[in-house]
């Protein structure tokens, strides 16, 4: 006989419609010109819990690395846990990849594309690597239109095809992006990688690359140096006689998250490579990949932020101490309302960029996307320990999800220019491209005069504008995030929603001290509502 009945303990979250129950990426997706019915088919799959095993599946068993088959040829494959396969397919099949580019501009394809990724990345984020990268592949092709016109039907498919074939026989393709080196990192210009011309108008690549994720995809947009200075090029893992190329996987790294996804060291001994943009203009050709995979670290940070925020509400909801449930507990309320706001915030940055993209408003992206990866993304390991710690030890325990979303949490902010890089990015459109600080604070001065706060942190965003210090880099890319967050909420979010925003995250100290502390209106009950699962 058992000592005592077992009490007070949370149930599972349920099963749920992870789109319906989040009313901030519905109004946002409508409010940008999203399909919502498209959403709700993924969120139907998504959000039930042989979906989320699969997640956790993926992530006990991680890829393997296999070099040699066993007669002792070189093979260099990964092999992946079946779970993963799964979780593929379907963000492939439901257009998270490269699907949005054969829509019309503005027609929302970007905008239901980035919710479903925001939507997904609250089930598993590291699969999604490959998926964002085969996004970004498309704007970057575009600069060689032969090249484009032989990848992109398959990369814009909606079917998961794995393994290794030439382009023409498989039903869909994946893109993967070759940049940093052991001395360089992100530094790119370091690269030692070299590109030889050949007479047939290819190159042969002989050097390393330090951080190559998904080394199973079909082909690479990789960077060496050319000639003509760094160029960006096209390597494909199997060429057009059929043959392997000459790219050896050297070894998986072993990383704090993002386990169930394969990131390589890989070596280059005369690969072939077909050339993308001129020779010497690489980063510039490249760049335009790394935009798009910047939006995505956005969307996926905000999606990670939302899955903490409501593993933690559920967990309030039926927990009890000290005589009353955690949710009816004031700090406990306040804790979660800041988290809850700051959630929301991302959620709408997150969208109204897509809508952008969608929209072709080139100025506003240049300085809002770096600005809105600085701090979304940075903000979310502080987000997920806060949301960690509302569950006290369970929280620490891998039987909940919130271990693996913590480890998962600072990866957004290192992928694509970590805080400083992205920062110094933000300095540069500001000295170069004064069309892109116009655009930015056009959009935030559609709120100008409905929120004090909000006024106060625009000033503040204005002087640092008028005078950029690189030293100063990080708070002018928080002050502009801040500040274009606010707008969105103080125009589109429940007023409840947006004036705890702008009271723990517009006041003096900005987010930089810890939740509940900046004593707010008391709006708690809305933004829990609005962060609580059903059941």
């Amino acid at each position: 006989m058992g000592t005592h009945e077992v009490t007070n303990q949370v149930p599972p979250r349920p099963a749920g419609d992870l789109l319906g129950a989040d009313p901030a990426v519905v109004d946002a997706v409508g409010r940008e010109g999203g399909d919502r019915a498209a959403l709700e088919s993924l969120a139907g799959v998504i959000g039930t819990e042989a979906h989320r095993e699969h997640a956790r599946a993926a992530n006990r068993h991680e890829p393997e690395l296999r070099t040699h088959d066993r007669a002792g040829h070189r093979i260099d494959e990964v092999e992946f846990h079946p779970s993963w396969h799964e979780l593929m397919r379907v963000s492939v099949e439901h257009g998270l990849g490269a699907a949005p580019w054969t829509a019309a501009p503005g027609a929302g394809a970007h905008v239901t594309r980035a919710a479903g990724f925001y939507l997904t990345s609250q089930v598993e984020q590291g699969h999604l690597c490959p998926i964002s990268m085969t996004y970004a592949s498309i704007p970057a092709l575009r600069h060689a239109p032969e090249l484009a016109a032989a990848y992109e039907p398959g990369l814009t498919a909606r079917a998961y095809s794995p393994g290794l074939a030439l382009p023409e026989a498989k039903a869909g393709l994946l893109a993967g992006m070759s940049m940093t080196e052991k001395q360089g990192g992100s530094d790119v210009r370091s690269g030692t990688t070299v590109a030889a011309p050949q007479p047939d108008g290819s190159y042969r690549l002989t050097g390393h690359k330090w951080f190559t994720s998904a080394p199973m995809n079909d082909l690479f947009l990789t960077l060496a140096q050319a000639p003509g200075g760094l160029t960006c090029l096209v390597v494909p893992r199997v060429l057009p006689d059929g043959s392997r190329n000459a790219i050896r996987l050297q070894r998986l790294k072993d990383k704090l998250g993002n386990r169930s996804n394969a990131s390589s060291e890989i070596e280059y001994l005369g690969a072939a490579g077909w050339r993308v943009g001129d020779e010497g203009r690489g980063v510039r050709t490249i760049i335009e990949m790394v935009s798009m995979t910047r939006l995505d670290c956005v969307l996926g940070a905000a999606g990670t932020q939302r899955a903490a925020v409501t593993e933690a509400a559920h967990h309030v909801a039926h927990r009890s101490a000290f005589g009353a449930r955690l949710a009816d507990q004031p700090l406990m309320r306040e804790v979660l309302a800041e988290l809850a706001a700051e959630s929301e915030a991302a959620t709408v940055l997150g969208l109204r960029l897509a809508g952008a993209v969608d929209r072709g408003e080139t100025a506003l992206l240049r300085l809002a996307l770096p600005v809105a990866k600085y701090l979304v993304c940075k903000r979310t390991s502080a987000v997920v320990a806060e949301a960690l710690e509302c569950l006290g030890g369970n929280g620490y325990v891998e039987e909940f999800d919130l271990p693996r979303l913590y480890r998962e949490a600072p990866l957004n902010s290192i992928w694509e220019g970590s805080g400083n890089v992205t920062a110094l990015d933000a300095l540069r459109a500001i000295a170069r491209e004064p069309h892109a600080v116009d655009a930015l604070l056009a959009e935030i001065d559609l709120a100008a005069g409905a929120d004090p706060r909000l006024d106060a942190t625009t000033a503040a965003l204005r002087a640092e504008l008028a005078a950029p210090d690189e030293r100063r880099a990080r708070r002018l890319a928080e002050l502009a995030a801040l500040a274009l967050a606010g707008s969105l909420l103080v125009r589109h979010a429940p007023g409840a929603v947006a004036d705890v925003f702008a009271a723990t995250r517009l006041g003096a100290d900005g987010p930089l001290r810890t939740a509940g502390t900046h004593p707010g209106p008391d709006a708690a009950g809305v933004l829990l509502e609005r962060a609580t699962p059903a059941g």
